[in-house]
């Protein structure tokens, strides 16, 4: 026999997986757009050997931004405006 206990228990673990389900669907662009960034900036700095110093600033910028943040950082980097 199923008691009212089981089925609270039920109702709560489905509306955390739907919960978080949506909370996946929601940050997976934003986790796409930070790694091209990233590997944008990283592939600028190996291809033209540029010395951009990576620090958490840095990170944030490109993670939020993605490739136009990493752009905005090397476009600040090559002009001696920030992150030399």
């Amino acid at each position: 026999m199923v008691t009212g206990l089981e089925i609270l228990i039920l109702v709560v673990a489905l509306a955390f997986v739907f919960g978080a389900s949506r909370l996946i669907d929601t940050v997976r662009p934003l986790f796409a757009n930070a790694v091209a960034g990233l590997l944008v900036l990283l592939a600028v700095q190996w291809l033209f050997v540029f010395e951009i110093t990576i620090t958490p600033i840095v990170l944030v910028i490109v993670a939020l931004g993605g490739v136009p943040g990493a752009l905005l950082i090397v476009l600040l980097s090559i002009t001696g405006g920030a992150f030399v």
